[in-house]
């Protein structure tokens, strides 16, 4: 069958809301939205893409973090600024500690809708939809609120926009400067022992940036000491939107999903065969895919073959997410089967979705599992040859209490404080810092380690 963007309405669709109250409403918000500007253009997803290759080199580390589910109600510059800040230390403390550049890509301007395990969802014996992102429906514990509404879909729009013109006055206007590394600290995260090591690093950069300047080297002509690129990523769930965002460009002649830079798969939504890997194949967007329990070897070299046929490096990344018991079972069969297919992937870790728990009727996530996956994930790609190439994880630069435990010692009890998201839990900035420490110091271990073997074989 010829692709098209609307080829996916042919096949099975999982989790893409069909309760809409009036279709018609629904398909003229798509036809409305098939009409705006593109979000973002070919020449940015195509340099993401060649960046995600050297990733796939092991030349560069892939950092994507951001909201569990971006919201309305929390949407704030405040909070945009913040996110991205935690991004900033996250990227030095990697680049800084592993000696790699870093490709930063957020969880923003798009990540609204989230498929849930259940459709329907019970409190106190009236049963109504489950809330599902607020491009779908309202969190609010009513009929009304729980209704899809295609002018969601709109708002999503206008709100991803604004978010992504924000970061971009942030990443390129001055505020990602080297010169500011000190300035990126939350308050709640410089009173902690790892604002104390944070600032440690920051001074050497400090003190090697004054060398540079006194050698003339400095923001005025080295552009890259003063700006960042950070580039959009989303859960491709709800085609019909993504469908409407996606144009041709003009100067090659391809396919683009222009609602981001890079799109991903969901583990709940990878079926080969179904709607959302026949979406996916058809753009040049990098993709990536949520490998979790279940997930054969022979499935997952069919979805690559399906989605990057010409092996085109960067164009795909494998999002492992087994939790931190499950990491080796799971991930060493996965990654055997592609290191001898020799296809070229990006391997990613989300310590995330497979770490799950509830504590006093509270979603959360124990820090030190998160942790503990990270650093399975490291070691079992590293004992298999192959790359531990990046991390996709939920946080917030908000202080938040949702994951337990890490150096602030979040116990359940703290839960209640200050829970705010409107999905999963997210790491707290002190937290994704520690997890930046915790991932700097393994990769410099695997360097050292290489170096060593290089070593003893010459």
């Amino acid at each position: 069958m010829t692709w098209t963007p609307s080829s996916w309405r042919q096949r099975p669709a999982k989790h893409i809301p069909e309760d809409y109250p009036d279709p018609a409403a629904l398909a003229a918000a798509e036809a409305r939205l098939a009409e705006f500007p593109p979000l973002v253009f070919a020449g940015e997803v195509r340099n993401l893409k060649e960046q995600l290759g050297r990733v796939a080199a092991g030349e560069a580390f892939l950092l994507q973090g951001g909201d569990c589910a971006e919201s309305f109600k929390e949407f704030s510059a405040d909070n945009i600024r913040d996110t991205l800040r935690v991004m900033l230390q996250m990227a030095v403390v990697l680049t800084y500690a592993a000696s790699k550049p870093v490709v930063k890509v957020g969880r923003l301007a798009g990540q609204f809708g989230k498929p849930r395990s259940s459709p329907t969802e019970t409190k106190d014996g009236v049963t109504l939809p489950s809330y599902r992102g607020d491009n779908i429906n309202g969190m609010e514990f009513t009929e009304e609120a729980r209704l899809p509404d295609p002018e969601r879909l709109i708002k999503s729009y206008s709100q991803s926009a604004s978010t992504l013109n924000l970061v971009r006055a942030f990443s390129q206007g001055g505020y990602a400067s080297l010169a500011n590394v000190h300035e990126w600290m939350l308050g709640f995260v410089d009173r902690s022992p790892l604002g104390a090591q944070y600032h440690e690093m920051a001074d050497k950069i400090s003190d090697a940036l004054a060398f540079m300047d006194a050698c003339g080297i400095n923001a005025g002509n080295v552009p890259q000491m003063a700006q960042v690129e950070v580039y959009t990523s989303h859960e491709a769930l709800l085609l019909g939107y993504e469908e409407a965002m996606t144009r041709v460009d003009s100067t090659s002649g391809d396919w683009y999903d222009t609602s981001a830079h890079m799109l991903w798969i969901g583990h709940r939504t990878r079926q080969v065969d179904h709607a959302h890997v026949e979406f996916c194949k058809g753009i040049k967007n990098p993709i990536g895919m949520k490998c979790g329990p279940g997930l054969e070897p022979d499935e997952l070299l069919r979805t690559i073959e399906t989605l990057n046929p010409n092996d085109e490096p960067g164009r795909i990344t494998l999002i492992s997410r087994f939790g931190a018991d499950g990491v080796e079972a799971g991930l060493v069969p996965l990654a055997r089967a592609v290191k001898q297919s020799g296809r070229t992937v990006v391997w990613s870790c989300d310590p995330m979705h497979g770490n799950t728990t509830t504590m006093n009727g509270f979603k959360t996530r124990p820090v030190d599992r998160i942790l503990t996956e990270v650093r399975n994930f490291i070691d079992v790609l590293t004992a298999e040859d192959c790359v531990p190439g990046g991390v996709h994880f939920e946080m917030t630069g908000q202080d938040v209490t949702e994951c337990i435990g890490g150096a602030q010692a979040i116990s359940e009890a703290d839960l209640s404080s200050r829970y705010h998201t409107h999905c999963d839990p997210r790491l707290n900035g002190e937290q994704a810092l520690e997890l930046a420490f915790l991932i700097a110091d393994k990769l410099l271990g695997v360097k050292e380690a290489k170096t060593m073997t290089t070593r003893v074989a010459s």
